[in-house]
């Protein structure tokens, strides 16, 4: 439990953080219940309730793995931060960092919560059954109602406002995860005993036609939701104006004070020696993977986030220098330590439940294929030695 420091000669008292504040308890992810994984219940004909995707989907072959399970964090942080505009806003006028830092009471461990909360609460609709994915997504719904204003960029009056719950707002909140978290998969994570490599075309498709029962679960147009990479690039450019690089955005309206920077300066200003309990796993989570995952996605998303041709180079080849320590990082001891600090328990049982779910089906996949193959085989063998006869 966070104590309190005395302050002297007049300064506020400063919140030291414990490990116990750190790794927090399920209340930091959980809001209504223990979640059922995934085949965990029963439709009402009996079958298994998988939820959204289930085993044997594109989907949780990439989410599954540990460099998504790593890596999606810092991916769904830049992108959503610094590339698409209505998000940003929200952040700047809504969120909780941005309140405390203009009362004041910002600290690191504010900061590590908020990112902590971003997977390990999108994870019960990833991996859950389908009402578990029904309730979170309630849950972030009535919260992101009070998610709105009229001013996007004070500089781009003609972008209009925002709403979080909205249905244009919804659909990019959800697209930007799972896209990013595409690409930080082909990017960072070693399979099938070869390095990172891009998905073949059709199941970089399918993995966009899944998604598209995550964007009807939060509300997202039925018009706009893609199914290919195609329809998704598309979409990009009809919303191209929302996503144009902007120095502005993290500008709050009426007070002309940079959101960002007066939140830096508030958690410096109330930073305790305790305080680096926080600060090392959120560095290691944003500062220090964030030029190579920048460097996995998109060029155009890099140009949205305000990336320059240098920049640009240099993000491109560091997310192929950062690959020895994409292999490190992706397993079993900082895996683990990243699920705990990040995801937290719920997540982690919901994970473990979904892969050996997955790996199942994947083993029952293959076992079905080579006895449909071996079967003409052998009846081919059968009429041969007949006919010799």
């Amino acid at each position: 439990m966070s104590t309190v420091a005395a302050g002297h000669g007049g300064k506020p008292a400063k919140v030291k953080i414990t490990r116990e504040d750190l790794l927090g308890t399920e209340k930091r992810w959980r809001r209504f219940g223990e979640p059922t994984p995934a085949g965990g219940s029963s439709h009402e004909d009996g079958t298994p309730d998988h939820g959204l995707f289930g085993p044997g989907s594109v989907v949780w072959e990439v989410l599954l793995h540990p460099a998504t399970v790593v890596f999606l964090n810092a991916a769904q942080a830049a992108v959503q931060t610094k590339g698409y505009s209505p998000i940003s806003a929200g952040l700047r006028d809504r969120d909780p960092v941005a309140r405390k830092a203009r009362a004041g009471t910002l600290n690191m461990l504010d900061v590590f919560d908020r990112l902590s909360r971003n997977s390990g609460m999108h994870a019960p609709m990833w991996l859950g059954d389908s009402k578990t994915a029904k309730l979170m997504a309630k849950h972030l719904h009535n919260i992101h109602q009070r998610v709105a204003g009229d001013v996007i960029d004070v500089a781009r009056p003609e972008l209009g406002g925002y709403a979080a719950s909205g249905p244009r707002d919804a659909m990019w909140a959800a697209l930007t995860e799972m896209h990013p978290m595409l690409r930080v998969y082909e990017a960072f994570a070693f399979r099938d005993g070869r390095m990172p490599h891009r998905l073949p075309p059709e199941q970089r498709d399918q993995f966009i036609a899944e998604s598209a029962a995550y964007l009807r679960l939060v509300g997202a147009p039925e018009e706009d939701i893609p199914t290919s990479m195609a329809e998704l690039g598309a979409l990009y450019e009809k919303y191209a104006d929302l996503f144009a690089p902007t120095g502005t955005v993290n500008i709050t309206p009426g007070t002309g004070e940079d959101w960002e920077k007066l939140a830096m300066e508030t958690v410096k200003r109330n930073f305790h020696p305790s305080h680096l309990r926080a600060l090392i796993p959120y560095v290691l989570q944003t500062a220090l993977v964030e030029l190579p995952v920048i460097g996995a996605l998109p060029a155009k998303t890099r140009r949205s986030m305000g990336i320059g041709p240098r920049k640009d180079k240099a993000a491109v080849r560091a997310a192929k220098l950062f690959l020895p320590i994409a292999w490190l990082m992706q397993q079993g001891p900082y895996e683990r330590y990243v699920l705990r600090r990040m995801w937290g328990p719920d997540s982690i049982r919901l994970l473990e439940s979904a892969r050996r779910l997955h790996e199942q089906t994947l083993a029952q996949r293959a076992m079905t294929q080579l006895v449909s193959e071996a079967t003409p085989a052998a009846a081919t063998a059968a009429t041969a030695t007949a006919t010799n006869r």
